[in-house]
């Protein structure tokens, strides 16, 4: 395991966000789903996609609360531009568990 200083991790910009939509994404290689995800004031609304249809659907995840870094540049994945990249877990099988807060905090907040 690399060992990072702990500035090298406050580069990394993690923050919760509510997710306002999601839509299947049938496009996409692998199974996923396109989320909308608002942020508050400072950083607004981005999209994503993420692999995590094993676990949640796209009406399941609305109104739902997500940790995402969000300092990364835009990605192109297929036809939909990534702004963020939501965090998960791999549960026993390698499917992802979203990363979230456990009572609802304001959208915006950065990780600590």
């Amino acid at each position: 395991m690399a060992e990072i200083s702990f500035d090298e991790f406050l580069k990394v910009d993690v923050r919760v966000g509510t997710v306002i939509r999601a839509e299947p994404y049938p496009e996409a290689r692998k199974p996923a789903i396109k989320l909308w995800i608002d942020f508050g004031g400072e950083i607004g609304e981005k999209k994503t996609s993420a692999q995590i249809t094993a676990h949640y659907t796209p009406e399941a995840l609305a109104g739902r609360q997500v940790l995402a870094v969000v300092n990364f540049p835009p990605r192109q994945i297929g036809k939909f531009m990534s702004e963020v990249l939501v965090l998960g877990m791999p549960d026993k099988n390698g499917e992802i568990v979203l990363v979230g807060p456990n009572m609802p905090v304001p959208n915006g907040g950065r990780l600590h």
